[in-house]
């Protein structure tokens, strides 16, 4: 059955279309309760980020949990993984965070945890669209059981404790000066606090919201601003959070950018000499790089590949006894504190790592030798080219010509009306060819 509401990452769009409505978010808050609380009497924890059509997608999800006699919890704006940490660690029946992650203000979205603090499956997912779809059929709470909204105090103090917690107490980082973008989003507040308690010489950017300007020409999709921060500050770092505060991207004191797997690359290598990775390696996506997976070989590690989406990576995780995944766009998991990506939470990582070292940013973040790799997102309208005899027969065509020299994914974006296609091969020119060969077939189809 074809979804309305649910994609790569949860529920997201543009607000007020569907699918991302205030109805929508009442039909999912009557699901959620009749799905998981169905004798009412339990708590849902509710975070958002910045943008201004939060507090009403906010307002209907209440709507619909009280009249449920379920209890809201209100977070107020806190990061994504702080949601997932305190749906955890409270025995929530639910946690619920009010983002479009890195879109402009235009859009919003829903992100939902479970009581253990995790992304739902997609069979999950597929249960809650039948009850959505059935939402004000069924019957609500009664007069006397219809509950209140509560408002959680420090939610944000909490998290920080618990990021902090992972780099040990008396870390100090006095030393380095570190540019943070906080891309006006969820983690205004939280992420400057936690250096600031650390001693790092910070200067800010992004951090003034205004309902609007949320990734506005900042945070991890938009990092010129950053890179010129750090080159006029002389800073040791720069990092950039995303609008939800999920995922982050490092720059090095050059200016130049280090993406999620040379992050990932330093944090294995970094948690594996202190003989605290677990699993035998990581898990990443079909997007990293060809060159993470030589670096971990070298050091007797294994790289476990999932499909694109950090919830993936994190079921693997679980199911196969991984401590570190993530994704090549700065989505991080470490979950021995955080079951969701976490761009503070790594970001802290990587801070104590350069501290500890002495050294310099563009040395530690260059860990292992990338392969040639390229990315196209071609914008499409109408049907899915993908499905097209000429994309299909052009797939083949590329992948026998890569053989074990390479790879192509080729993917239909979750979030938007993209098609993503990625090739990487051990040689460059080859990469080429193949990209150009199904490119041409997806642009001709799009």
């Amino acid at each position: 059955m074809a979804r309305q509401y649910f994609g790569t990452d949860g529920i997201r769009g543009r607000i007020n279309k569907r699918p991302m409505t205030a109805e929508t978010a009442l039909r999912l808050a009557i699901a959620s309760a009749r799905t998981f609380a169905p004798e009412g009497g339990r708590e849902v924890v509710i975070g958002r980020d910045t943008r201004r059509s939060g507090e009403m997608i906010e307002a209907a999800l209440i709507a619909g949990l009280t009249s449920m006699g379920v209890t809201p919890v209100r977070l107020g704006v806190v990061p994504t993984p702080a949601v997932a940490l305190i749906a955890r660690e409270t025995g929530a029946a639910l946690g619920l965070m009010v983002s479009a992650s890195h879109n402009k203000y235009e859009d919003n979205g829903l992100k939902l945890f479970s009581p253990e603090g995790v992304k739902f499956t997609d069979e999950v997912e597929e249960t809650l669209e039948a009850a959505m779809a059935a939402a004000f059929d069924g019957d609500y709470a009664g007069p006397a059981a219809v509950s209140e909204p509560k408002d959680m105090v420090g939610a944000g103090r909490r998290y920080i404790g618990r990021c902090l917690e992972t780099i040990g107490k008396g870390q100090d980082l006095s030393r380095l000066k570190v540019v943070l973008d906080c891309a006006h989003g969820a983690g205004f507040e939280t992420a400057p606090e936690a250096l600031r308690r650390l001693g790092a010489q910070l200067t800010l950017i992004g951090a003034a919201p205004d309902g609007v300007n949320i990734n506005a020409g900042v945070g991890s999709t938009a990092t010129g601003a950053l890179k010129a921060a750090v080159l006029e500050r002389g800073a040791d770092i720069g990092i950039a959070l995303d609008g939800d505060a999920d995922r982050l991207i490092v720059v090095d004191e050059t200016g130049e950018e280090a993406d999620g797997d040379q992050v990932m690359a330093l944090i294995a290598g970094e948690m594996h000499r202190t003989k605290r990775l677990k699993g035998g390696g990581m898990v990443a996506t079909v997007m990293s790089n060809m060159g993470l997976d030589e670096y971990l070989k070298a050091s007797g590690l294994s790289l476990a590949r999932t499909k694109v989406g950090d919830r993936y990576v994190g079921e693997h995780m679980r199911q196969h006894g991984f401590n570190l995944g993530g994704e090549q766009s700065g989505h991080i998991i470490l979950s021995d504190v955080s079951t969701t990506g976490d761009g503070l939470l790594a970001g802290l990582q990587v801070l104590a790592v350069l501290a500890a070292s002495g050294g310099k940013a563009s040395d530690m973040l260059r860990v292992f030798t990338p392969a040639p790799q390229k990315l196209i997102n071609i914008r499409y309208s109408g049907a899915n080219p993908m499905d097209a005899d000429r994309v299909k027969s052009a797939v083949a065509e590329a992948e026998a010509l890569l053989g074990s020299r390479g790879r192509m994914v080729v993917r239909k974006s979750g979030t938007e009306p993209l098609i993503r296609v990625m090739a990487e091969a051990l040689d460059g020119d080859l990469m080429q060819k193949a990209l150009t060969m199904v490119a041409d077939a997806v642009k001709a189809e799009a």
